[in-house]
């Protein structure tokens, strides 16, 4: 393989169709973020059809041409997520996923970001629970973009103690000591861990549905959502 050349994984982020039968193609792959056109892919017996279809892992041949596009020059579905497209709230979750990361990806280079989305996504087409898994994308999205949450220390510095309350000070992005707060010792244990461990290690956590709702509402706060 010479070097404008590139043979990778990667997901389909966005695509739009160009010209008669062409799609351009924003893709997530190990390497980073990389925009391609797809030459005839929405031609009736196109090759490329199978392997750009969204929520699908697909192993990509590129070629570097003369434009800041690459080209598509072979496209092999690896796995498409069947199970995602089957339910209209995962299916808009996992939507929502690819905007996130589409988004993150303008701004830098993370090649934490395929990561991410491809562990989010299988675990939701595993059929993980979704909130879990939101929880999970939102905190090491935000951890991969240099906005990582504060679970050490509150707002003043000071290490946070097992055995007092907290509310999420959203301005801070950390935790503020409160009689009333809802956050305890096992609320910012469960946070703690969405962070440091892989999704499939994390599914496998005792919690319960309390303590989930609340580790996501965090996340989605911190995450503007």
């Amino acid at each position: 393989m010479n070097d404008s050349n590139v043979k990778t994984y990667g997901y389909v982020l966005r695509r739009t169709n160009y010209a008669e039968a062409d799609r351009i193609l924003n893709l997530i792959t190990p390497i980073g973020k990389i925009a391609a056109m797809a030459r005839g892919a929405r031609k009736e017996k196109s090759k490329l059809a199978g392997g750009i279809e969204m929520f699908t892992l697909t192993e990509y041949n590129l070629h570097k041409g003369k434009g800041d596009l690459m080209v598509v020059t072979g496209a092999r579905m690896v796995e498409h997520y069947n199970e995602i497209v089957k339910d209209f709230d995962i299916m808009q979750l996992a939507g929502m996923f690819l905007k996130r990361v589409s988004i993150a990806s303008e701004n830098s280079d993370s090649s934490d970001y395929y990561g991410i989305l491809d562990q989010s996504l299988r675990a939701l087409n595993d059929g993980i629970q979704k909130e879990l898994v939101e929880t999970w994308f939102f905190l090491n999205l935000l951890k991969s973009m240099g906005e990582e949450v504060n679970l050490y220390r509150d707002s003043l510095g000071r290490k946070l103690e097992i055995e007092k309350k907290y509310e999420w000070n959203k301005f801070e992005n950390c935790f503020d000591e409160s009689i009333n707060g809802g956050y305890s010792e096992n609320e910012i244990k469960l946070l703690r861990l969405m962070v440091s461990l892989e999704i499939n290690v994390v599914k496998k956590i005792k919690t319960n549905e309390q303590m989930l709702e609340k580790a996501l509402t965090l996340a989605r706060i911190a995450a503007k959502v």
